[in-house]
């Protein structure tokens, strides 16, 4: 298998150190360049940046080492060849964990012998169990597959202006219903049910009250991720964004409102509950800091754990947050509340967020217009997944079906 699939090494760095991508062979350097300068328009955000990175990547390396040409000779069945490839690719492409592309050593950066363009990957639940990621059962979600069409039409749209090609190669497919399955609806929102999240604000807050300077601001957190829809990413700092206090603001009709640069380097503004305000009084009350903080103030919204600085990893805060869900699962089982405990171990720190959505749309009644704004949606199609009230109308009519009128 080896023999016949070279193994790959990467070849494009991290934002930082983009300019040091690996040179490839001579007939090859324009592919290179033509790659970089399209990735740097993502300088913005890192997340897209790696998810762009990732694709492109992946069709440069199955380009060079399969097809044995440039990626400005790929026709239309090209293309199909190598979406083929990225359904079934081979063990030696493929790695058992996520690892960085490059190490440093004594300064210089050197690509890491054990990444792989590919990565197959459990689920929490089985992770728990003992399971290891099996090589033989990787598989492409729905979701990855739309986005290898969605990112290299993207950049074949670019080359395309860029005049390097004259057609886009994706943009024949037709048959893309090939790969990507139709649903009549989308697929259902992953939450957390009404007793899970019940638990883990109970589970939580008892431990910011035993323990305030270990836990205050994981409540903190858990709170904000719930009422105002955020994401892990909105919370953690970065080159284009620094959660500040003074973000939390009130106009002069005397609403209170969080400015966030979101994902896709969108700025919004979410409106504020009065149990948002209580949240932030209290963490801040820990912090021994005014009730609310004032226009100039310059304290950053979620420190560290020495208090100096801002947090700047998402897996930190996703961390601190699982940590929490862990103890609530521990303290579901104590209640006997078994199959929302065994249920739980599949949620994730994004569930927070898909949670306050869902309760605002189905048991609050908010508009559907408004959740939109406030969770940042470009269209209001995404936010009503989170609607269940037809889905429940629905199964109470089809409840009551009969095999006959007797």
């Amino acid at each position: 298998m080896s023999l016949r699939y070279p193994i790959p090494s990467p070849i494009i760095d991290s934002l930082e150190h983009i300019n040091l991508a690996i040179a490839p062979p001579i007939a090859a350097k324009l592919d290179l360049n033509l790659s970089l300068e399209f990735l740097k328009q993502y300088d913005g955000n890192k997340e897209t940046f790696k998810s762009y990175r990732r694709e492109i990547e992946r069709i440069l390396q199955w380009s060079w080492l399969i097809a044995k040409k440039s990626i400005l000779e790929l026709k239309r069945q090209d293309i199909q060849d190598y979406i083929e490839f990225c359904l079934s690719p081979p063990k030696s492409w493929i790695a058992a964990k996520r690892v960085a592309r490059f190490i440093e050593r004594g300064g210089i950066r050197t690509a890491n012998t054990r990444w792989r363009p590919f990565v197959v990957t459990i689920s929490k639940r089985d992770f728990k169990n003992g399971e290891k990621p099996d090589k033989n059962n990787y598989q492409l979600s729905q979701k990855a597959i739309r986005e290898i069409f969605t990112i290299l039409n993207s950049f074949y749209n670019y080359l395309a202006l860029e005049e390097k090609i004259s057609i886009n190669p994706v943009s024949l497919i037709k048959q893309k219903s090939k790969y990507i399955q139709k649903r009549q609806k989308q697929a259902s929102v992953m939450r957390l049910a009404a007793q899970q999240w019940k638990t883990c604000l109970e589970t939580v807050k008892k431990m910011a009250d035993d323990n305030p300077d270990k836990y205050e601001r994981s409540l903190f957190i858990i709170s904000a991720m719930y009422l105002l829809y955020l994401r892990i990413s909105e919370l953690a700092a970065s080159d284009r964004w620094i959660p500040m206090m003074n973000h939390f603001y009130q106009k002069s009709d005397g609403s209170w409102w969080f400015k966030v640069v979101g994902k896709g380097n969108k700025f919004r503004e979410i409106a504020v509950s009065d149990d948002m305000l209580s949240a932030l009084k209290r963490y801040r009350e820990k912090l021994h800091l005014t009730p609310l903080p004032s226009p100039n103030e310059k304290n950053v919204l979620i420190y560290k754990e020495n208090g100096k600085g801002a947090i700047t990893d998402p897996r930190h805060i996703r961390r601190l947050i699982q940590h929490c869900f862990d103890l609530t699962i521990n303290n579901l089982r104590e209640l006997k509340f078994y199959s929302d405990a065994d249920a739980m171990e599949s949620a994730t720190v994004h569930w927070l967020r898909h949670t306050g959505i869902s309760d605002d749309i189905n048991k609050r009644g908010r508009p559907i217009a408004h959740v939109r704004d406030d969770a940042g949606h470009s269209s209001s199609n995404t936010t009503d997944r989170y609607n269940d009230i037809e889905l429940k109308d629905r199964y109470q009519s089809a409840k009551r079906k009969k095999l006959t009128d007797n």
